[in-house]
């Protein structure tokens, strides 16, 4: 799915790129389709678990409870269009359901956190989309561009903590205040000569 206009702006199409985990709490990295940006979410270690299962292949013994709510959708002739992160207030991101009927109408949207909109949309191979202007205000990371760059990211993927996702990112920020000053001083000594 390429860039799409809808009601609330254009929408940019998200693929999952890794899961990191630790005991108390995981990060999904979902990458631009069509781009060179990283979204990193912190999500619970169990919707991880829902979402990586999933994307094993590996059948779950007894439904889980993403694979009762396809079940239940599914029996009733409903499924997820796709699911769309709608927002992020304070660092918590927002997400939407969109649910269609067996005429493929989109019948409902439904409130959902992103970590299992994320888990639906694996079960039901659907888009993960967000709008421009939600990834454009966001923390992102940059995707690797060389072959040995995807190498060596995803080999630090798998020792990656969160917090050293969160120093990277206050790393980035700060160096991006550091610049935008830097910028300012250089124009007021224009200023002054």
């Amino acid at each position: 799915m390429k860039k799409e206009k809808t009601d609330e702006g254009k929408e940019i199409e998200l693929k999952i790129y890794s899961i990191a985990t630790s005991i108390a709490e995981s990060i999904i990295f979902l990458d631009e389709s069509e781009g060179s940006k990283i979204l990193p979410i912190w999500i619970g270690p169990v919707e991880a678990q829902a979402i990586a299962i999933r994307l094993s292949g590996f059948p779950s013994p007894r439904p889980m409870t993403h694979d009762l709510i396809y079940s239940v959708l599914d029996s009733l002739g409903y499924k997820i269009k796709k699911v769309k992160l709608t927002d992020v207030i304070k660092n918590t991101y927002y997400a939407m359901l969109y649910i269609e009927d067996a005429k493929g109408k989109v019948v409902k949207k439904i409130d959902s956190r992103p970590s299992d909109a994320i888990a639906m949309a694996v079960r039901y191979g659907c888009p993960i989309c967000i709008d421009e202007k939600i990834l454009n205000k966001v923390q992102v990371l940059n995707k690797p561009i060389t072959e040995g760059e995807v190498l060596k990211f995803k080999h630090e993927l798998k020792t990656l903590k969160p917090k050293d996702i969160i120093e990277q990112l206050l790393n980035k920020k700060k160096k991006k205040r550091k610049d935008s000053n830097s910028k300012d001083d250089e124009d007021e000594k224009k200023e002054e000569d």
